[in-house]
């Protein structure tokens, strides 16, 4: 079994939180984590989706209370919002009897409509972590080709070959346009929200254009938000929003999508094996928005993310607003040799920056000029989780 880098983090939150949300995209591994973690205590696990668990909900407080004495595990919490008044009773049962930690462990796979409901009922009581798909922390050095090509689910990065995996990947694909949509209530077309999510592959890292999105669909462009809302929601789409506070420059004011797994961007493009990647002119945006997740997995949670671009063409990838607020600048260049335009350090200080990285994709760490360092993304990774 993979040991995953949250593992000790979601540890230490279950040991101090009434109820921790483990929050991340189907079959990243979140109910095989919390398995994992609660196999020395008292547990209790619930699947949402699996009818006989529902029906032992059907009067939820007694049956919780009933079993007071374990960590109660519920898996696709989304399914049952209602469920959030109860257990917030409950905590508050048990808060007055002394216990304050280790009651509920709530997974789930669609990220915003979750963080709404559980803020309105639990706030206070609940606390939140989200998992991403395999960084190269979790996978040995020679199988990060293999992970940026497949992807970070864990059953499709394992698998035994690329054709495999692409296949795996295409089920998925599948499975979430034709099954979890639906079940999560929205009512969309399958085959234009595919051929959206394909677009956003084709324009992965850029600012895109909702009207031209929705001419090319057939569709009125407050689809198009609503489409992209639902992949967002979903985790299957990251969306970065720009950086504003520099109100002297003209400024790109559209946010950033990324397709967050490499691998359903591959599947999405059509790219099989990594020489078909090597090939194709997705390349650097593809390392692009490799970087970016696997910095996002080790990223402090009270950190803050956006990307810098003038109109004039100046950018800066990654803006970092630190918890303590200073600010970090990273350029993302695939290739052992990165370019570096002439004014990055410029635009740099645009923002404030007090630290400014390239991530490229070899190996070593060096200067450029006096305040800019090259580094690699193990090195940049190791970095942030030291700050």
């Amino acid at each position: 079994m993979l040991s995953r880098w949250i593992t000790q983090n979601l540890k230490e939150e279950i040991n101090i939180s009434p109820a921790v949300a483990l929050l991340g995209a189907r079959q990243i591994g979140k109910t095989t984590l919390a398995k994992m973690v609660s196999k020395d205590i008292a547990a209790l696990y619930l699947d949402l989706e699996a009818p006989e668990d529902l029906a032992k909900l059907t009067d939820a407080s007694r049956f919780l209370k009933e079993h007071n004495d374990k960590l109660i595990i519920i898996d696709e919490i989304q399914r049952a919002p209602d469920l959030f008044m109860v257990l917030r009773g409950i905590i508050d049962h048990n808060r007055s009897l002394g216990k304050d930690e280790k009651q509920f462990l709530l997974l789930g796979s669609a990220s915003m409509d979750l963080l709404r409901q559980s803020s309105e009922s639990l706030a206070g009581r609940i606390s939140y972590i989200h998992m991403t798909g395999l960084n190269i922390f979790e996978v040995d050095q020679a199988d990060i080709k293999e992970i940026w090509l497949r992807g970070g689910f864990p059953n499709i990065a394992l698998s035994k070959s690329d054709n495999i995996a692409m296949r795996r990947l295409e089920n998925l694909i599948r499975t979430y346009l034709e099954r979890d949509v639906p079940q999560m209530g929205f009512t969309v077309s399958a085959s234009k929200l595919r051929r959206l999510w394909t677009m956003l592959a084709h324009l992965q890292g850029e600012t895109i254009n909702y009207s031209k999105l929705a001419s090319n669909l057939e569709i009125e462009r407050k689809t198009v938000n609503h489409y992209l809302d639902i992949l967002t929601d979903l985790l299957l789409i990251r969306r970065i929003e720009p950086w504003f506070v520099n109100v002297k420059k003209r400024l790109v004011k559209s946010p950033r999508y990324y397709v967050r797994d490499s691998g359903i961007l591959h599947r999405l493009l059509g790219i099989g094996d990594y020489n078909a990647l090597l090939s194709n002119p997705i390349l650097g945006k593809s390392w692009e928005g490799f970087v970016i997740e696997n910095i996002h997995s080790v990223l402090s949670p009270l950190a803050e993310t956006y990307f810098y671009r003038t109109s004039a063409g100046a950018e800066i990838d990654l803006v970092i607003k630190m918890p303590n607020a200073d600010i970090w600048a990273i350029e993302i260049k695939y290739g052992s040799v990165p370019q570096i335009g002439k004014h990055f350090s410029n635009t740099c200080d645009d923002v404030d920056a007090v630290r400014k990285y390239v991530v490229y994709g070899g190996d070593d760490e060096f200067p450029i000029g006096e305040d800019i360092r090259v580094v690699s993304l193990k090195k940049m990774m190791q970095i942030l989780q030291e700050n």
